[in-house]
Formats: C-alpha cells, sequence, structure tokens
C-alpha cells in the first residue's frame, strides 16, 4: 500500500480545488489549514470521485469492455480469461481503488471541520463513504481479504500503511455500513444537487449488487459464515426501490443505450457516469463506440445463450436451424434482444451495409453503436450506465430464487418477464413452463442477466460467484459462421485454416457438426485453475513494501 504514500500526501490536500476552481487558486498555494471550511470545499473535494470515474483498471467505474469472461472477444486471447495471469509488480486494480478510498477517508475525517450544518455536512461524508463502499467492494470481489483502512493518511511513516489484509466478512461489513449511513443521508434521486451524482437510491441499489454478490459467492465457494443474511440484504433492498415507484424500464431497450435517453427522464438510470455535453463540445469523453467497429465482439458462446421465441434454449427449441447454411440465421425466431445487440447483414453499420468478417471473427456489437458518435474517432458522449433499474429486478428474482429455492409467478412478471415484455419476447417464463420443459429455474434467471446485460461488465463477476468458471472459460471460444458468398472469397480463403468442417477443426470436435465457424480460441490453449484463479494475485510490490504483512492469494507463486 506504500504504492499510494506520495500521491495522498502531495495530493489529497489539493484534489478539492483541482476539482473546482483551478483558475482562481494555484494549486501550490493550497494547504490543509486553508482548506475544508465551506460547503464549497465540501463539494469540490467530492467532485474528484466524478471525474476519476473512467473505467479504468477493472474497477466497475466508468465505459470499458470487459474481455474477463467468456463473453466478449478481440479476435485473441485475454490473459485473464484464457489463464494466463502473471503475478504482476503493481496492478492498478489495487493501487488506483486505494487511491480512491484515501481520498474518501480524508474528506470523512476533515469534513467536520467545515462551518456548515449536520445535515449538509452527513450529505458530503454519504458521498465519500458510498465510493468508499463502492471501491472496497470491488476490492474484494477481485482480492478477497484486503486491508481496511478506514482513516487519512498523513505521515509515510504511519504503521497502519503496514498492515495486514482484513478477513473479508469485516471488510463487507464496513461495505454495508458505508452504504446504509448513505443511504440515510444522501438525497432523493429527484432531488440531486447535479445529476449524475449519487442518490439514496444509488446506495440501496448497491445493497442490491453487495447483498446478492456476497450472498451467491458464499454458498457457492463456501466463503460466508450465513450466505443467506446476504441474500436477505439484497431482497429487502430490492423491494424498497421496486415499491419506492422511482424507477422503471425504459421502453425501448435499443434507446435505452444512445444518449436519447440520459438524464432523470429515462427512470432505469439509477446511478450513471456523465460524460459529455453532447456534440462536438464534448469535454468528457470515451471510445467504446469506435471500439466495436475494430476491436470487439460477441462470441458464438454466449450467442447460444439466448432463447428462441418458443421460450427455449438451443437444444431443445424446435426453431434451431441445424445446420446454418447462412450468417443471419442464428437470428432467426430468437429472443429480440439478439437482434439488437448484434449486426445482421446488411444493416446500417459502421461503413455502411453489414458484411460478415469484414471487421470482426465473433458477432458484431449494434447494443449502443452511434454513427454520429462513431465519427467523433473516440470523443464520445453518452453516458455510461453504473446502475440501471432493470439489474435490480433481475438480481431481486435471482436472491428470491437462492434464499427460497423457489420463486412465485407474480415476481417472475415483475422482473425476468418484464424484460422479456420490453422487447417483445413473446414467451413468459413461469413455473409450469419450466416443469414442463424441463427448464431449471435457476439457470433461466442466470440466463436472462446473461443476454440482458452483454457488454455491461456484469459476465465476469458472474461466472466468478456462480463458480462456474472452470466450465465455461477453458473451453473453444467460437466466433461466427463465416459462408463464402456472404463474404469476400479473399476474407474465406484467409480464414479457412480456423473455420470447422463437420463441426471439427485440426482433428478436435469444436461444435457439433457445423461446417464454416471460426474458431477463435482453442480450449488446449486455455486453463482455468480454481486452486488459484478465482482471485487475482496480489501486486508483488504491495507485499514488499507491507514487510510481507499482506500476502499473496493461495497458488500463486
Amino acid at each position: 500500500m506504500k504504492t499510494l504514500n506520495k500521491y495522498i500526501l502531495l495530493g489529497a490536500l489539493t484534489l478539492s480545488v483541482a476539482s473546482c476552481d483551478l483558475d482562481m487558486v494555484p494549486e501550490t498555494s493550497v494547504t490543509d489549514a486553508s482548506y475544508w471550511k465551506t460547503e464549497g470545499d465540501l463539494r469540490g473535494a467530492c467532485n474528484r470521485f466524478y471525474e476519476q470515474m473512467n473505467g479504468n483498471n477493472d474497477l466497475g467505474d466508468g465505459f470499458k469492455h470487459d474481455y474477463r469472461s467468456d463473453e466478449l472477444t478481440t479476435g485473441g486471447a485475454n490473459a485473464v480469461s484464457s489463464g494466463n495471469v502473471q503475478i504482476p509488480t503493481t496492478n492498478g486494480a489495487w493501487t488506483d481503488a486505494y487511491w480512491r478510498i484515501f481520498i474518501a477517508n480524508n474528506i470523512i475525517e476533515k469534513a467536520p471541520r467545515a462551518d456548515v450544518s449536520e445535515a449538509v455536512l452527513n450529505k458530503y461524508l454519504a458521498e465519500a463513504r458510498f465510493f468508499r463502499g463502492y471501491y472496497y467492494f470491488e476490492l474484494v470481489k477481485k482480492y478477497g481479504d484486503v486491508p481496511l483502512l478506514l482513516k487519512a493518511i498523513n505521515d509515510t511513516k504511519d504503521p497502519d500503511l503496514m498492515m495486514p489484509r482484513t478477513p473479508r466478512a469485516e471488510v463487507i461489513k464496513q461495505v454495508y455500513e458505508d452504504l446504509e449511513f448513505a443511504a440515510t443521508w444522501l438525497p432523493d434521486i429527484d432531488k440531486l444537487d447535479k445529476w449524475g451524482h449519487v442518490a439514496r437510491q444509488a446506495a440501496i441499489a448497491m445493497k442490491v449488487r453487495v447483498g446478492l454478490y456476497e450472498g451467491t459467492h458464499g454458498k457457492y465457494h463456501n466463503s460466508g459464515e450465513d450466505y443467506r443474511s446476504h441474500l436477505k440484504t439484497s431482497i429487502d433492498a430490492a423491494k424498497e426501490l421496486i415499491t419506492s415507484g422511482k424507477h422503471e424500464l425504459y421502453p425501448d431497450f435499443e434507446k435505452l443505450f444512445q444518449d436519447v435517453a440520459e438524464g432523470r427522464q429515462n427512470r432505469e438510470n439509477i446511478f450513471v457516469k456523465e460524460y459529455g455535453p453532447n456534440g462536438s463540445a464534448a469535454t468528457t469523453t470515451h471510445g467504446t463506440i469506435r471500439q466495436m467497429e475494430n476491436t470487439v465482439s460477441v462470441t458464438r458462446n454466449v450467442v447460444d445463450l439466448f432463447l428462441y421465441t418458443d421460450g427455449l434454449p438451443r437444444e431443445k427449441s424446435a426453431y434451431t436451424i441445424t445446420p446454418e447454411t447462412s450468417y443471419d440465421d442464428v437470428f432467426s425466431n430468437r429472443d429480440p434482444r439478439l437482434g439488437m445487440t448484434c449486426y445482421k447483414i446488411g444493416e446500417e453499420a459502421y461503413k455502411g451495409a453489414f458484411t460478415p468478417h469484414n471487421f470482426h471473427r465473433g458477432y458484431s456489437i449494434k447494443k449502443g453503436f452511434d454513427i454520429v458518435q462513431w465519427s467523433t474517432n473516440s470523443k464520445e458522449w453518452t453516458d455510461w450506465m453504473a446502475i440501471r433499474y432493470a439489474e435490480v429486478l433481475i438480481s431481486y428474482a435471482e436472491a428470491l430464487y437462492e434464499y427460497n429455492g423457489s420463486i412465485s409467478d407474480d415476481d417472475l412478471d415483475i422482473t425476468v418477464n418484464a424484460l422479456r415484455n420490453r422487447v417483445g419476447m413473446p414467451a413468459k417464463l413461469t413455473n409450469a413452463f419450466a416443469q414442463a420443459n424441463g427448464l431449471d429455474m435457476l439457470e433461466e434467471i442466470r440466463r436472462e442477466r446473461t443476454v440482458e446485460f452483454i457488454d455491461e461488465n456484469k459476465r465476469y463477476d458472474d461466472i466468478i460467484r456462480w463458480k462456474i468458471a472452470e466450465k465455461v472459460l477453458p473451453v473453444d471460444i467460437i466466433g461466427a459462421l463465416c459462408i463464402s458468398g456472404e463474404t469476400t472469397q479473399s476474407k474465406y480463403d484467409e480464414l479457412k485454416a480456423k473455420l470447422t468442417v463437420g463441426g471439427s477443426l485440426n482433428g478436435k470436435q469444436r461444435y457439433g457438426t457445423q461446417d464454416d465457424l471460426y474458431v477463435i480460441e482453442f480450449a488446449e490453449d486455455r486453463r482455468f485453475d480454481t486452486a488459484k484463479d478465482y482471485l487475482y494475485p496480489v501486486p508483488l510490490y504491495e507485499i514488499s513494501q507491507s514487510g510481507g504483512a499482506v500476502t499473496q492469494n493461495p497458488g500463486w507463486k
């Protein structure tokens, strides 16, 4: 943790002014004694959290295509997904999270110096505690036990910088306490001073997220003494939001990911990272749309999870086309979200009518694409939905089932079926339907979550907490069907060496009996070691600088 010391001591004292008015007060003139006096000082200090939300280092706080699971591909191996991670010297997933936590601690400790009312003070303390809880949760997901430091650091010789790792349960207990304080003192979403800042509903939604994660992780990894208490926390928080009348699903799934759905007018938004202002004047930007063209696509492994319109999966539906003779066969009679997530032949796309394999080896992403923002060359402005109401609904369904071992049709209607109704999916999920068709209800709820949130940074966390990574990661990663008549002959010839013949390639069965599926990665080149890969390796610098008090995760050498 000493990696951060210089930045904490030199940066934390000036973070507030750097966030609000650089032109008026030279950064070098700011001292701790001259700050922490007014509400403006507290506001400036907390603004730093929103500036830092940028999607870097797997912190779950901004736009980022996540290649760590079986969901997305760049056309080649990802170290996490393929099981080829090496122990790093440093890692922003650790240091950047602690940087944000130390900023929160600094505010929590020093904000009481300001001459403001208790209500005003608690509002800003609540912002700081929200983010402290947010980033401690991110650390726990990746590293398990982590040092729980809850005070500002003003001295590089502070012995707390040498503290060992705190048990996961204690860290999560603090996360809950921070989120509970935030839910008590943050303003209602309809009374925010500035859109994009956290409201009490965001803190409640984070309790839904944390409770579901820790409950299922505890159940399947035996990592919690009472996993049911976490599930109950998630259920109760979700009920509070569902019955509040503050949120509802946006009616148009495709437009949900466009800038027309920004702001409070879209009641699905619970917490967003603001970019913009919209248009050519944008000063806070990202480049995720541009990456859709030349970097990222969806794997066939995940495309196959989409149901058919009869409500049945690929292996059960009468609508399944076998063998497929066209790239578009995979879209026929499917959950409409598949066609809203990936491009079909001829649709207007990145550079005119879409042609398979012109840019990708998997299924090209349509979800969230905007040709106007694509044309800005990575100066895009659509806000990122850090938490949306659909997550609360599907989390409620999952937590209910995990807690009770069952879910009522009424609860399915306000959760799973609400998501399906939005996109015009004709088949409903009911207990009778699942029983009649030999469907596992929990698997169907998980499926719904997966297809709803493609490219929204959910899949990796899900396969970790469900403890299925050893099943879904060390397998062939399959791309899209490549038919010579639907792409140029030169492109077909270029890819032919990695196209299946009767489902086989390189002497091994890869995918049923299907011809011409592109195999992106071979199972024999991928691995997942259950003894170590469910946690990230602790960076070597953190271990050495703590004098060995911080220890390495099991299995990493």
